[in-house]
């Protein structure tokens, strides 16, 4: 048994991404319904849904297409279903389950098997007794799948659900409903309950995976399987199951001891970085400044091996301290005429072209926008794409106030308002009778994404910026209408590209935040970086050249031992990017699909670089008012 054994109480498979995790998952699930029909059997599976198993699905819609895998011989039972919902709302998991899987394999509809958000509710408890009955005439659940929400619910098995409850009509947390908001307009139209499958008839599956993806996940993931057994984190109740595995990629696992202490679970090499990560957070710990640090602190801390290698305590205290201070700097863009060897950045050549990349037409500003006016104020020619138009991020009343106004300024200008005027009474007819399922119109989603671009080119004016450094991509993968986007395409990557050849930059600066609920940011970064690879495989001159910093956006930050360049704000520079920050107007108070915070942007990004700049101060370090981080990527 190893150490990381000791702590960990229940199987985890780590991949390096998603997506290789999911193929993993979808192998083992093919594998099973093979071995069942050359035995003349039923496969019986639980399926899940939400944004975790899509990536799944997708593999094994692949399997059925190129390698012959039939479901000719699959029953599926769905773990739940909003309520109520209708069937063919857009956020309804009957319509999910068709639109991920069922309508692209040979599955018989006779065998699919969903709760229903359309049970009269006089009747659920009925309706859930079937479906408990119905699994069980089947043999039981061969292999069940399971995402993982952030408060630990499986299915929606709220904390606090009892291990041995069934399938039952439940009420959702007001947390489990933030976070799914993301799916709806706003959080008032996430339905209130939800039918689920009890715990105990998840535990009665022969096989469970359970996936995590992403740095959101992390937290859950750590206390689901490290530590104790409570049905207050109801996913931790499967370390008493005898076949249950967490497959989770890097970013879900980065809170597990192995990842986040190492140290403390066998012998390891002591690179710069992890000797960083170990101080910084055994600093944090026991709240001390890392040159208050002693022999006694770092043997207690389980680094008495880093003393033998490296070393007293104050020579090791030292380092890191200086790694922390030489990552702060006021010079975005490299110091001009100065030479300082443990800058994050060239003073050569000054100035710089700067290309900032915003998925949504506020990123940058919510993101790094006090970093975005000092790159302008310091002399560097400083471009901004836009690589969406984040249409669907507003309201439809915003709209009708939109076009009104335009009404309202021809009329007093003396133009024909007639045209206007009909596009008012066509949105206003539209949304009157505007369904959950419905998609809107594109004269209307071109509206608010001209809603959008003006707010934009207002904040890069406010900035300074001219308008011909702004540039709108408008890349093809988003516009869906909808909250669910295609995977990044050929033509996408083809746009960046051009733009990329056209700014020729000595800087980019990109949204590394992964934690986007809608995964917007995931596909804008892989669409810059097979960008960079193909430019720089294709041997573009300048593109050797070129530094990539990567920010985080408007739901978490970097960890403090990963910033490689932090840009300090004064309180008069908080206050001026608010200000930005409150140009994109149609953002404010409600915003749709904001995820799981429900505070607004300029209140997320003040208390992320808050923190960020007290984090070094208890480390010792000089106290600011704010913070931005940034972290290189190589190509």
């Amino acid at each position: 048994m190893s150490m990381v054994d000791s702590f960990e109480k229940i199987p985890v498979k780590i991949f390096d991404n998603l997506k290789q995790g999911s193929v993993f998952i979808a192998q083992e699930i093919a594998g099973i319904i093979r071995r069942k029909q050359a035995e003349g059997k039923n496969c019986v599976l639980g399926l899940a849904t939400g944004s975790s198993p899509k990536t799944v699905y997708a593999e094994l819609v692949r399997m059925h297409r190129e390698e012959g895998l039939s479901f000719k011989n699959v029953i599926s039972f769905n773990l739940d279903e909003y309520y109520p919902l209708d069937n063919d709302a857009l956020q309804s998991y009957n319509r999910y389950m068709g639109e991920q899987l069922f309508n692209h394999v040979d599955i018989d509809p006779k065998n699919i098997n969903i709760p229903n958000g359309e049970w009269p509710k006089e009747e659920i408890k009925k309706y859930c007794a079937e479906y408990e009955a119905l699994i069980e005439s089947t043999g039981g659940i061969d292999v069940q799948i399971l995402g993982i929400g952030n408060n630990g619910h499986i299915g929606f098995n709220e904390p606090g659900s009892s291990r041995f409850s069934r399938t039952r009509l439940v009420t959702l947390e007001n947390s489990t409903r933030i976070a799914n908001s993301f799916e709806f307009a706003n959080i008032s139209q996430v339905p209130r309950m939800a039918v689920t499958m009890g715990i105990d008839t998840i535990m009665k599956a022969r096989k469970i995976y359970l996936m995590g993806w992403g740095p959101m996940k992390a937290p859950v993931i750590q206390k689901a399987v490290e530590e104790n057994v409570t049905e207050q984190i109801p996913a931790s109740l499967l370390q008493q199951h005898n076949d249950a595995i967490f497959v989770v990629d890097e970013m879900a696992a980065a809170e597990l001891t192995r990842y986040r202490s190492p140290w403390l679970t066998g012998e390891i090499e002591w690179t710069p970085k992890l000797i960083k990560k170990a101080v910084v957070s055994t600093a944090l710990k026991l709240g001390k400044p890392v040159l208050g640090l002693t022999n006694s602190d770092y043997n207690d801390s389980g680094l008495g091996e880093l003393l033998v290698e490296k070393g007293d305590a104050y020579e090791i205290n030292l380092q890191v301290f200086y790694l922390l201070r030489d990552s702060i700097t006021g010079w975005p863009g490299g110091k001009p005429n100065a030479v300082i060897p443990a800058h994050p950045e060239r003073s050569l050549p000054y100035p710089k072209t700067c290309l900032i990349f915003s998925p949504h037409p506020d990123d940058d500003i919510i993101s790094m926008g006090g970093t975005f006016m000092r790159l302008h104020d310091q002399g560097h020619d400083v471009h901004v794409a836009y690589q969406t138009s984040g249409n669907i991020a507003v309201t439809d009343e915003f709209v009708t106030r939109f076009i009104d106004t335009a009404v309202g300024f021809e009329e007093i200008s003396g133009i024909d308002s007639s045209k206007s005027r009909q596009v008012l009474n066509n949105a206003q007819q539209f949304f009157s009778g505007k369904k959950t399922s419905q998609i809107d119109t594109p004269e209307i989603r071109a509206i608010k994404g001209l809603i959008r671009r003006g707010e934009a080119k207002a904040t890069c004016r406010y900035v300074g910026i001219k308008d011909s450094n702004v540039h709108f991509q408008n890349l093809p993968f988003y516009e869906t209408g909808t909250i669910e986007k295609k995977p990044m395409g050929e033509e996408d990557v083809k746009l960046t590209m051009e733009l990329l050849r056209k700014v020729k930059p000595h800087q980019i600066y990109a949204a590394g935040d992964l934690a986007d609920p809608h995964g917007t940011h995931k596909v804008c970064l892989d669409i810059i970086f097979e960008s960079m690879r193909r430019l720089k495989k294709e041997g573009d001159d300048w593109v050797k050249d070129c530094w990539v910093w990567l920010y985080k956006g408007a739901w978490q930050e970097w960890n403090i031992e990963e910033i490689e360049m932090a840009i300090p704000m004064s309180p008069d520079q908080v206050m001026k990017k608010r200000f930005g920050i409150f140009i994109h107007q149609s953002q404010k108070d409600m915003v749709p699909f904001q995820g799981s915070d429900a505070r607004e942007f300029w209140q997320r990004a003040e208390d992320r670089n808050g923190h960020t700049a007290k984090l070094y101060a208890q480390l010792g370090l000089t106290q600011y008012a704010a913070m931005e981080a940034f972290v290189r990527w190589h190509y």
